[in-house]
C-alpha cells in the first residue's frame, strides 16, 4: 500500500535504473496502490528497472513518459511497461494507480521452452510498452485481467497461485496482439541513446550544485554538443539547461519545506547563485514566491 507520509520518491542508482527490489527471489513479483499526490510533486521521476510493470488508472488522470513518447491515461485506462525502459509519472490531480511489478522470469523460468518461445521475443523486441483501452476488445480483456490480479492480492488464501495464472493470461493477451517489431538495429540504436541520456542526467544529478555548461555536458557523455540537444529535445521534449534549471528548482522546493534554511542559502545550495534570479524563477516555474510556497506546504 502506498505510504501515508508525502514525498516519496523513486531512488535510482548513478545510471537511473531504481534500487529498490519488487518482490523476492522466489517470488519476483510485487503490488502497489500508490496515490501519485504522495510522491514529490506528484511526479514518480525518470527511472527504468528489470521487471515488467502494469498500472491501472482507478482513478484521475496522469501524464506518463517512455522515452521520446508522452500520453495523457484516463480512469479506467491500463499500461504496460517493458523490462529495461526509461519511463516517468506525473498527474496534476494525484491519480490513484495499483500497479504490479514482476521479472520476466514470474511467467515462466529462465531458459524454459515457454519462456524462449513467448517471453524472450517480447523483452528483446522494439515493443516499449502498450496502452489498453476499454474500446479495443483484447484490451478490455486485458484490463479485466489487471483488475482481476489487483483485486485476487487480498486474498491470502491463494493469492500466489491466482496471481500467476492470470499473469499468465495476461502474457497470452499481449504475446497475440502486441506488434514486436524485431528491427534489432533500431531497437540497438534506441537502447544506445537511452544509455547515453541516463548518463548525462545522472551527472546533471550529481552535480547541479555546481556551474554546468552543455560543454561539461557533452564532454562527460563522450558526444558532440549537437547530439546532447538532439536527445534531451527528442526523449524529454526539454533543452538540457532547462532540466538542470528544473531540476535546481525540485530541489530547492523540498528544501523549502523539509528544512528551515533561509531563501538565500537554499538559492545558493541549489546553484542559484543569484537570490533574486533564483526567486524570480521560482515564482514563474511554481506560481508562488519560495516563502508562499514554504508557507503553503506548511498547511499540510
Amino acid at each position: 500500500m502506498a505510504s501515508d507520509q508525502p514525498f516519496s520518491k523513486i531512488v535510482t542508482d548513478e545510471n537511473l535504473m531504481e534500487t529498490a527490489q519488487h518482490g523476492s527471489r522466489n517470488y519476483p513479483f510485487a503490488f502497489y496502490y500508490e496515490d501519485l499526490s504522495l510522491f514529490d510533486f506528484n511526479c514518480v521521476e525518470w527511472h527504468w528497472h528489470m521487471e515488467l510493470e502494469f498500472v491501472y488508472m482507478e482513478s484521475g488522470t496522469m501524464t506518463f513518459w517512455i522515452g521520446e513518447k508522452q500520453f495523457v491515461l484516463s480512469q479506467g485506462d491500463g499500461l504496460f511497461i517493458n523490462s529495461k525502459i526509461l519511463h516517468r509519472f506525473y498527474s496534476s490531480d494525484g491519480a490513484v494507480i495499483p500497479n504490479f511489478l514482476c521479472m520476466p522470469s514470474f511467467i515462466a523460468v529462465q531458459d524454459s521452452l515457454i519462456y524462449n518461445k513467448y517471453i524472450l521475443p517480447v523483452i528483446s523486441s522494439s515493443l516499449e510498452f502498450q496502452i489498453f483501452k476499454r474500446e479495443v476488445k483484447w484490451q478490455a480483456k486485458a484490463l479485466e485481467l489487471i483488475k482481476q490480479i489487483i483485486a485476487v492480492q487480498e486474498d491470502k488464501a491463494f493469492c500466489e497461485l491466482a496471481t500467476s495464472s492470470l499473469v499468465q493470461k495476461l502474457w497470452l493477451e499481449i504475446y497475440e496482439n502486441s506488434d514486436m517489431n524485431n528491427e534489432k538495429d533500431k531497437v540497438n540504436a534506441a537502447v544506445s541513446f537511452q544509455a547515453r541520456l541516463q548518463i548525462m542526467m545522472q551527472y546533471i544529478h550529481e552535480n547541479y550544485t555546481h556551474d554546468i555548461s552543455l560543454d561539461d555536458i557533452a564532454c562527460y557523455a563522450g558526444i558532440s554538443k549537437s547530439t546532447v540537444l538532439n536527445l534531451f529535445r527528442k526523449y524529454l521534449h526539454i533543452t538540457p539547461i532547462h532540466y538542470l534549471i528544473h531540476y535546481r528548482l525540485k530541489e530547492a522546493a523540498l528544501l523549502l519545506v523539509k528544512t528551515e534554511k533561509k531563501i538565500a542559502t537554499i538559492s545558493d545550495e541549489t546553484g542559484f547563485h543569484n537570490v533574486d534570479y533564483f526567486c524570480r524563477l521560482f515564482k514563474k516555474h511554481y506560481c508562488l514566491t519560495p516563502t508562499q510556497y514554504r508557507k503553503k506546504k506548511a498547511l499540510f
